[in-house]
């Protein structure tokens, strides 16, 4: 087995309100920052011991699916970099 960090990054899919993205935005352009859109995200770092970096993804994914993200109003992308 080897140690791996899976990260998984949460984020509400397009077109679903996102009231915490959209307060950030507006107070960015109160700023003087000029921007087209702004989201929101969640990032879980995951540390697993797993047979390869495929299986660590995997099961990553897996709890993404079953936890972590509603698949219904979230998209979810699963990176592994080996510890």
């Amino acid at each position: 087995m080897t140690a791996y960090t899976a990260t998984v990054t949460v984020r509400l899919k397009r077109g679903v309100l996102d009231p915490e993205a959209e307060t950030t935005k507006r107070a960015l352009e109160r700023l003087g920052f000029d921007l087209e859109d702004l989201r929101s995200a969640d990032r879980f770092e995951i540390d697993l011991e797993a047979d390869d970096a495929d299986d660590a993804a995997e099961r990553a994914g897996e709890m993404a699916e079953r936890l972590l993200a509603n698949p219904t109003i979230h998209d979810y992308e699963v990176t592994v970099d080996q510890r």
